[in-house]
């Protein structure tokens, strides 16, 4: 992780229900390098800074604890104290689940239970993805395509979405679909494109075995996926990336570089091999875990500009 290498570290921070020697539990691991302590808080421990406390692995600057009788669904956070005092109470930047806003605290969840049945479209896929082969992108907003006006105009479900979308992008003769960003965000105006959970698809709409039946359904129906996917820059929020340990961790400390003005929002250092390791993983992330076919990649002009929008 230390060298930007490490590809797959979703399988190692977060947190992860195990067994370990025979007793059944939650693995929690954090990147938090300029911490002086970190603790896991939630519910089981009355959101207690003082109860779990985190040790440090070596200079990697990973923090972990194996606690056991913990089980999916456990909400927690990342109790840090920063070196000069300051207590930052912060989610868990590789969560697999996020509280429905405005609540913001991580949910424990098991990603790997679920049983896929694309066999078929991930068999044929090179061939529908080819640079020869047709391809007429539907753009959505998972939040607003369509609504319930008798129950109170909620959103519909991923399982709704994936029944009513599937049938009118076939019926409109469309070969993809690219969502705008699902990745977990607090703002709805935003229309997620100010990601603070880059490895949860958003509560909005279900629970990530839902969102994994949405890609499931449009691939059995030969409908590819692609996500919006938002590496570029990220919201100020108490509970997210900003400041992380207490210094700016994901972000560049020099605001000339670290801010943009326009949107509010935090600019990734990408000098940082942990800060590369954490977006690529979570770009490979989502083709891994969730069988998505690609990614639009947004706000690129604002990563290769350094006076963009200045």
């Amino acid at each position: 992780i230390g060298e930007g290498t490490h590809y797959k570290n979703y399988e190692k921070l977060g947190a992860h229900v195990i067994e370990g020697k025979g007793v059944n539990g939650v693995h929690f691991a954090v990147w938090a390098p300029n911490a002086e302590a970190v603790s896991v808080i939630g519910d089981f421990n009355k959101w207690d800074g003082n109860s779990h406390k985190m040790r440090m692995l070596g200079s990697s600057g990973i923090w972990e604890i194996f606690i056991p009788g913990l089980f999916e669904g456990e909400i927690y956070k990342f109790n840090i104290q920063s070196k000069s005092g300051e207590v930052l109470e912060k989610a868990d930047p590789y969560a697999f689940s996020s509280e429905i806003r405005p609540k913001s605290a991580s949910i424990v969840h098991d990603i790997d239970k679920y049983t896929w049945n694309d066999a078929k479209w991930l068999s044929q896929r090179e061939r529908h993805n080819a640079l020869d082969a047709p391809i007429s992108m539907y753009e959505v907003h998972l939040g607003s395509w369509m609504r319930v006006p008798e129950d109170g105009n909620r959103y519909l479900t991923y399982r709704e979405l994936a029944k009513k979308l599937a049938k009118y992008v076939k019926d409109m003769g469309y070969t993809h679909v690219q969502l705008m960003p699902v990745t977990e965000y607090p703002l709805d105006a935003s229309w997620g494109y100010q990601t603070i959970g880059y490895f949860a698809p958003t509560s909005r709409f279900g629970k990530p075995e839902e969102f994994m039946y949405f890609v499931d359904y449009m691939h059995q129906n030969g409908i590819g996926i692609i996500l919006d996917w938002v590496p570029a820059h990220f919201p100020k929020d108490g509970h997210g990336l900003a400041r992380f340990d207490g210094t700016c961790l994901y972000e560049h400390a020099d605001p000339r570089k670290g801010e943009h003005q326009d949107w509010g929002t935090l600019i990734f250092n990408y000098g940082r091999n942990e800060v590369r390791n954490f977006l690529l993983s979570n770009a490979l992330f989502w083709l891994d875990k969730y069988h998505i076919d690609g990614l639009r990649v947004d706000a690129v002009a604002s990563m290769i500009y350094l006076d963009y929008s200045r």
